[in-house]
């Protein structure tokens, strides 16, 4: 029996760091960006609640499909099995780095 492969998929949103997990992921239709579907969380029925968890599923929880633009995809991982979504403010220091993104004239 093949098990389907779980991706971890981390991205900046609105100078946040989102750690989703998904199952599907491919190259959009749209220009410059991927499409990330079938997105996996946490079951509702847990004792412990984490509050970015119910976060994140409140905000995606009826997507059906997400288009990132290439450029706002830090990292996109093959797992074994799924840990704690999470979100992380991105500029409080923590190492995840942003993608250049296109230089910007000086004021």
């Amino acid at each position: 029996m093949s098990q389907k492969a779980l991706y971890k998929v981390v991205f900046l949103n609105h100078g946040k760091v989102y750690e989703l997990f998904a199952k599907k992921i491919l190259a959009s239709d749209f220009y410059g960006f991927t499409q990330i579907s079938e997105l996996v969380f946490s079951s509702s029925d847990a004792l412990l609640v984490d509050p970015a968890e119910e976060k994140l599923k409140e905000e995606f929880g009826k997507t059906k499909s997400l288009h990132l633009p290439m450029h706002s995809i830090v990292r996109i991982e093959e797992v074994e099995e799924r840990t704690t979504a999470k979100i992380r403010d991105a500029s409080s220091g923590e190492k995840i780095m942003p993608f250049p993104s296109a230089l910007r004239p000086k004021d």
